[in-house]
């Protein structure tokens, strides 16, 4: 197992799939579970230990509110930690507040930051499956292709708006 999503709370789970999608596209191994920072620090620490002892190599973590789940990640392991910040019912700050805690963090214990929510997820999987893919040439491969069909998919849009041109105007 390669990358590991843990996220702070099964409520989390709809929001964090696509980062699990992205990776099954991408045929990378993963785990994906739920594990606390406050509520099941002892479970997280076990996740940790187990995980890097199965060779992962990154860690994808997701919480709101708080959202000190990918600070504690960080602060047990040296693998690259990637936050996911996750907007919260019941947060009157819509997500900020997780924004901020996931971002801030002390010196000597990063955590890459990306979007809130769904957007957030799948570049976590994108980002996390470009730093695998600086050992790993095929990886590197599959992600081109997928970037080709991102693009040939905006050119497939444009045709059938129909032609675009500045000429004459």
């Amino acid at each position: 197992m390669r990358i590991a999503i843990l996220i702070g709370s099964i409520s989390d789970e709809e929001k964090m799939r696509p980062c699990s999608k992205v990776l099954d596209s991408l045929g990378i191994e993963h785990i994906f579970t739920v594990t606390s920072a406050h509520r099941t620090l002892e479970r997280t620490e076990r996740i940790i230990r187990e995980c890097e002892a199965g060779g992962c190599q990154i860690f994808i973590c997701a919480a709101g509110l708080a959202a000190h789940l990918a600070g504690a990640v960080a602060a047990r392991t040296i693998k690259p930690v990637i936050g996911v910040p996750l907007s919260a019912s019941g947060s009157a700050l819509g997500g900020m507040d997780a924004m901020l805690a996931t971002v801030q963090m002390p010196p000597g214990y990063p955590v890459a930051t990306v979007a809130l929510d769904g957007a957030g997820a799948k570049n976590a999987a994108w980002l996390a499956a470009s730093i695998l893919a600086l050992g790993d040439v095929e990886l590197a491969g599959r992600i081109r292709a997928a970037r080709e069909g991102f693009a040939q998919d905006v050119e497939t849009a444009a045709a059938k708006l129909g032609n675009f041109s500045l000429a004459g105007k």
